[in-house]
């Protein structure tokens, strides 16, 4: 079980931590939360290592490790988190990361006759957030994107096939494509414009250049823990158990150079040149107290095949998350001006389940391993104030977004920054966020 009933001390909405900054109202990582990481101070030589961010700092896991606070599990666990990746710490699974999420909030925790002790032990493996590059928090094997919300895959199949929007596979199979893992790159990493293959419908023939059609895609991302060897298929029940935690996820996309090169295969060059995710992973059971009942499907959808159905997940299976994506022009940032709001999304929105894309992914007997990324596709909802990529927003260009500065957006400038934000909120609970998810964009 991964929902409600896997609730335990490190959700009580009553702890506060004796870092003050993790109790403001609004804090993306209270006490409550304890993603991992991994960090370097910003300018030094130090090798790499886990941390876990607590309201404005980060917890040096490498520093907790050395300190030698923790035994038994608890030992091995932040031993693993101290080495450069969380690789290890991701396949050791999910009881691992428990116990080291409850010893974490144990030792952060105001009250208590020995808080001083622990502020004393602690204080000085403290590192402000602000004053470290945050990394990659592993080593990415094998990065897959899936494809699952009905509403994206309507609204992008409208524009392309008015009169048969949806595939008729879609609703009987979880669809993604295999993406390139070497340039999944951390947030606040710049990210080059492409160049590839572009023919126009007027065109005769294609040329090479610089994408002029540069989108983003709001998604969220999954990271595995413990794999599966291969020829062995992961079932449905058991998928959750593979989940080691949550990242937001921007998958950038050349829609021009993709429109050509897709007939008759999926993406290539169009997503390969960058894919960002946000620095922090949410732990599968910080997110506990925001799971929520599977997508509701029509009257008239197929029932899910055996291999992808689950009791359990259609009770517990999807998350309530909002996500929202901005953009902040170069002209908006020499003046100050706040980032502009695109879209705002929920998770729970998507057809299929990350249990369902894993037993799927799976199923084949495909071999999955610690580390490996696998996101969502992009967000969207019902409404365009939901939908998750400029495409959809502004209907492949037809329709531009106005800014504040008097700018107009059909597509992604040079220049312009894409910010994404994700966060859960559940009455009587602490909400929890996610970080900031960034990327600006220069010319080709």
């Amino acid at each position: 079980m991964t929902g409600m009933a896997n609730l335990n001390a490190t959700h009580d909405p009553a702890r506060r931590s004796w870092i003050q900054s993790a109790n403001v109202a609004g804090c993306d990582f209270p006490i409550q939360n304890l993603p991992l990481g991994v960090f370097r101070r910003r300018g030094a030589t130090e090798r790499p290592r886990g941390g876990a961010a607590i309201g404005d700092q980060i917890l040096d896991l490498g520093g907790l490790h050395g300190a030698g606070l923790l035994r038994d599990k608890a030992g091995e666990a932040v031993s693993a988190a101290a080495e450069p990746t969380l690789n290890h710490l991701m396949g050791l699974g999910l009881a691992h990361a428990s116990i080291l999420r409850q010893e974490l909030s144990r030792l952060l925790a105001a009250g208590g006759a020995d808080e001083g002790e622990r502020r004393r032990n602690l204080e000085r493996l403290l590192v402000p957030i602000a004053h470290a590059d945050l990394l990659l928090p592993a080593a990415i094997g094998d990065y897959t994107d899936f494809y699952a919300s009905v509403y994206h895959a309507t609204n992008v199949g409208r524009l392309l096939r008015p009169d048969n929007p949806l595939l008729p596979n879609y609703k009987w199979i979880p669809i993604a494509y295999h993406g390139r893992a070497s340039s999944v790159v951390p947030s606040d990493t710049r990210v080059r414009r492409p160049s590839g293959q572009i023919k126009g419908q007027n065109d005769t023939e294609p040329r090479f250049a610089p994408s002029r059609f540069l989108d983003y895609e709001l998604e969220i991302g999954f990271f595995l823990g413990p794999g599966n060897r291969l020829g062995a298929p992961v079932p449905i029940d058991g998928a959750a158990q593979h989940i080691f935690g949550f990242c937001i996820l921007n998958d950038w996309s050349a829609r021009d150079i993709q429109g050509w090169e897709y007939q008759p295969l999926g993406p290539f060059l169009a997503k390969n040149f960058a894919t960002t995710i946000s620095p922090w992973v949410v732990t599968t059971e910080a997110l506990a107290p925001f799971r929520t009942r599977a997508f509701t499907r029509a009257e008239g959808d197929p029932k899910p095949l055996s291999y992808l159905s689950s009791a359990i997940d259609a009770e517990e299976g999807n998350i309530d998350m909002f996500v929202e994506a901005y953009l902040r022009s170069a002209r908006m940032r020499q003046a100050n001006e706040p980032p502009y709001r695109l879209s705002r999304g929920n998770f729970r929105d998507l057809y299929w389940t990350p249990a369902q894309m894993l037993a799927h992914h799976a199923s084949g007997g495909c071999n999955l391993n610690p580390g490996d990324l696998i996101a969502t596709g992009t967000i969207s909802g019902t409404e365009k104030s939901s939908w998750g990529s400029l495409i959809e927003i502004t209907s492949r260009g037809k329709e531009p977004i106005h800014l504040p500065t008097g700018e107009t957006r059909t597509f992604i400038e040079d220049g312009d920054e894409i910010l994404m934000r994700a966060r859960c909120e559940r009455e009587g609970y602490v909400g929890i966020g996610f970080g900031d998810c960034r990327g600006v964009v220069n010319g080709g």
